[in-house]
């Protein structure tokens, strides 16, 4: 990925050191709450948040043994404390750590990631109140369609983030969630007010019902959120590359001093960007499915699901928070060329105005739908290279005599248009 983009926070949270930091956390605040209880010493949870450490090399060096991660952690740690070390991870099985760090670290991810797509609406608000009244052609089928705004185009997918955030605050709420229940999930080794007590001070809530894990579908829900927030970007970086093509030049990505654009043809301006966001879309997408296949494991649990999450949610939570930012630069930097919107609106005479111009004739002149329909239909179909539907309208015996000059100035001047478009972007507060 490009470095400029890189975001050395969310980078840092999924490292391994960052992994057994938030196991030494659980870890700890289980020997506090267990001595509060009476459980173990309390001079043994004190040596244990006091001198609990960890170093990865020697992790590594323990794991070539016992050709098991945890414990090879819990042994390290042990090894910093001395003696209390033995209460370490007491009447705990590994699920129960590394499930609750788990969450703790998704959760924080998502905060990383939120504050990132914050400053995303930020972009979109400034650059929708800079083209709310930015006249441009809109397309259905890649064919023209009515008049729009580019600041309305932009609300529909600034609209569509808020909606993903809501999504996302959703996910976060169902994976901030404590496992701390022992080998099958029954509290049988520890009282379950131990991990209400835990749960609390980690600010968590408690799987009410685990097997030996907290259930992937928690997992699964945020993997899906990110791959929808993934694919809403891709939206507007479709629309993005089909603004930016030759024959369009609507919009031009940000092109910096000494930038090129092709190796052979000097004068190229190409959408880097949005092809990078429409690429990395597909990637996350394929997270969702291993999201899902990760949710049924045999019995109590298997470990099928942690070879793919070590992979999936360091990618996942890079790459949603890569996107943003991108996406973020792009919108900051896009140029908008509002004549060019301008031109191209009337480059095929006029005519994404034909459907006031159908209202019109049923409206004020008592014409059927169909009859309004097939004679506009007719202009429209059989303009002369160059001609305006207006002029045409003019020019027709038949239709000539619906339209006064200052009706048609009205109806092909936008203002209609641009009235509802103001209401409807006050109403929704962009």
């Amino acid at each position: 990925m490009i470095s400029r983009y890189s975001t050395e926070k969310m980078s840092a949270l999924f490292t391994p050191e960052s992994r057994f930091e938030f196991m030494k956390l659980v870890e700890i605040e289980c020997a506090l709450v267990q001595a509060e209880m009476g459980i173990i010493p309390k001079k043994a949870a004190l040596d244990i948040k006091a001198k609990a450490k960890f170093q990865i090399k020697r992790i590594l060096e323990i794991e070539q043994t016992t050709k098991h991660d945890v414990i090879a952690f819990v042994s390290n740690m042990a090894e910093n404390v001395g003696l209390s070390g033995r209460y370490i991870h007491f009447g705990l099985t590994s699920s129960d750590v590394l499930d609750t760090a788990l969450s703790l670290q998704i959760s924080e991810g998502l905060d990383v990631l939120l504050d990132e797509i914050k400053a995303l609406q930020k972009v979109l608000i400034k650059k929708i109140a800079e083209h709310k009244n930015t006249i441009c052609a809109g397309r259905t089928h890649g064919i023209y369609a009515e008049i729009t705004t580019f600041g309305f185009k932009l609300s529909g997918h600034l609209a569509e983030l808020n909606r993903n955030v809501e999504r996302i605050e959703k996910a976060q709420k169902m994976i901030q969630i404590c496992k701390l229940s022992g080998a099958v999930g029954t509290s049988s080794a520890l009282p379950l007010e131990f991990e209400q007590k835990v749960a609390k001070k980690l600010k968590l809530n408690v799987e009410p019902f685990a097997t030996q894990v907290i259930p992937r579908d928690r997992h699964a829900e945020v993997i899906l959120n990110l791959a929808m927030l993934a694919t809403g970007y891709e939206r507007l970086a479709v629309e993005l590359r089909h603004l930016q093509r030759s024959e369009v030049s609507e919009v031009i990505e940000g092109f910096t001093p000494g930038q090129k654009g092709s190796s052979a043809m000097p004068h190229k301006k190409n959408p880097i960007s949005a092809e990078n966001l429409t690429g990395l879309a597909r990637l996350m997408r394929s997270y969702s499915q291993a999201a899902l296949e990760n949710i049924p494991l045999w019995h109590e649990r298997d470990i099928s699901h942690s070879s793919v999450e070590r992979v999936m949610f360091p990618d996942a939570f890079q790459l949603a928070h890569y996107m943003t930012a991108r996406l973020k630069d792009l919108m900051a930097g896009l140029y908008v060329d509002k004549e060019r919107m301008a031109e191209n609106t009337q480059i095929l005479g006029g005519v994404l105005y034909s459907s006031h111009l159908l209202l019109h004739l049923v409206e004020k002149n008592n014409k059927t739908r169909e009859e309004a329909y097939t004679m506009i239909q007719q202009l429209a179909h059989n303009l002369k290279k160059g001609e305006h539907l207006k002029e045409a309208l003019l020019k027709d015996k038949e239709t000539k005599k619906f339209f006064k000059a200052a009706e048609l100035e009205e109806i092909f001047s936008g203002k209609k248009h641009l009235k509802a478009i103001q209401k409807r972007l006050k109403n929704y507060s962009v």
